[in-house]
């Protein structure tokens, strides 16, 4: 008998949870928005980053090329790290620790930047190579931390194998929209109103506003 009981025993069948098609509809366009303000974030440094070398080592192609260089390669580790990341129990408020580095490690440029650059200049005759020592000390790390935020939110997205390739295009498009909007922001608008410190500085703040913000959504959400 108790055979026949556990064949034609109902599973239990738990309702979710009140709050979870509001949690999912607020947490999908938190993770687009940071990862577009992160793409925000690089471009805006980057596009400052060649201002600030300029007194230092010029403005010609070399120099340009040097800081993009260093830019795409810090790009390119940061994917793969935040890849790797993603696989060990992913989180908003990992997440949001991620923001919080971008912006404690882009402190350096502004409080560090000058005397960096101003004895790179005279122990280094060739501003190209410069130029490219320059920026790999300056801008890797934050940029590093800032291309791990997109490989990291895409796995936080995915619920669904078969809608993954959706879920890293949409994410993707929004990083590469948010790059763009931080490339005519800055170069229009921003460069003409403030300081090149001061335009840092307040990138700086926002992205620790944001990191601030999910990582205590994650713990509300973990005690919840």
């Amino acid at each position: 008998m108790s055979a026949s009981l556990s064949a034609t025993a109902k599973p239990r069948i738990h309702p979710p949870a009140a709050g979870t098609p509001l949690r999912r509809r607020w947490r999908n366009p938190a993770l687009y928005f940071a990862a577009a303000w992160s793409g925000f974030f690089v471009m805006g440094v980057e596009l400052l980053g060649g201002r600030l070398l300029a007194p230092y080592f010029g403005s010609s192609i070399f120099v340009w090329g040097a800081l993009i260089a260093v830019f795409m390669t810090a790009l390119a580790i940061g994917y793969l790290i935040g890849g790797q990341l993603s696989l060990r129990a992913p989180s908003a408020r990992g997440l949001g620790l991620l923001l919080i580095a971008e912006a404690l490690f882009a402190l350096p440029i502004v409080f560090f930047g000058d005397v960096v650059f101003d004895a790179l200049s005279l122990a280094i005759s060739d501003p190209r190579y410069g130029s490219l020592l320059a920026s790999a000390l300056m801008f890797s790390a934050p940029t590093l931390f800032s291309g791990m935020v997109s490989p990291y939110a895409v796995r936080l997205l995915i619920r669904d194998i078969e809608k993954s390739g959706q879920s890293a295009g949409r994410l993707y498009f929004a990083s590469t929209l948010g790059s763009a909007g931080g490339t005519i922001f800055t170069t229009f608008y921003l460069v003409l109103l403030f300081e090149i410190d001061t335009i840092i500085l307040g990138l700086i703040a926002i992205s620790f506003a944001i990191g601030t913000a999910l990582c205590m959504t994650g713990r509300r959400r973990h005690a919840v």
